[in-house]
């Protein structure tokens, strides 16, 4: 894929998603666990959501259960765990690897454009991805990096 608009993912309740549908929006991707040291960054990705939505940003997020099995339930308990302890109210996709030849082709695409300090693999839960309103422009924050700290970044893309 040479194109984000091309892309499309499960949404959590099972509907197909279209990254096209997304087109003049940034869009923070994260991929998620339930049961991570960094779970209460779900508190700072909501919040960035809420303070920017109007305005043009999207947060997906991905739950993955590749590393230590930290993303053990289903789609549904995933929901309900998200919503009943973060108040998240963000878009959350199908559960996915991130990683590997099973990769989901939207972390495929993302790694390729903007690989990390170990390359193009994704290192852990919570690292995320900016993509600009154009869909060009792709920038990866690594798990340790909390999300009001890449509030700067999304009011940059958003002015755009």
């Amino acid at each position: 894929m040479s194109d984000f608009y091309q892309l499309s993912a499960k949404a959590n309740d099972g509907s197909d998603v279209a990254m096209s549908g997304y087109r003049g929006k940034a869009v923070l991707i994260v991929n998620t666990a339930s049961k991570c040291g960094f779970t209460p960054q779900y508190h700072g990705l909501e919040e960035l959501y809420k303070s920017y939505a109007d305005r043009g940003l999207v947060v997906l997020g991905f739950p993955c259960d590749q590393f230590a099995h930290q993303e053990p339930g289903d789609d549904a308990e995933i929901a309900s765990f998200c919503q009943r302890n973060f108040g998240v109210t963000f878009p959350l996709m199908a559960k996915v690897d991130v990683n590997g030849d099973g990769a989901h082709p939207v972390f495929k695409y993302l790694c390729s454009k903007a690989p990390g300090a170990i390359g193009p693999a994704v290192k852990w839960n919570f690292t995320k991805f900016l993509v600009s309103r154009d869909g060009a422009t792709i920038k990866r924050y690594g798990p340790t990096v909390e999300p009001k700290k890449i509030e700067k970044d999304i009011v940059k893309a958003l002015e755009v």
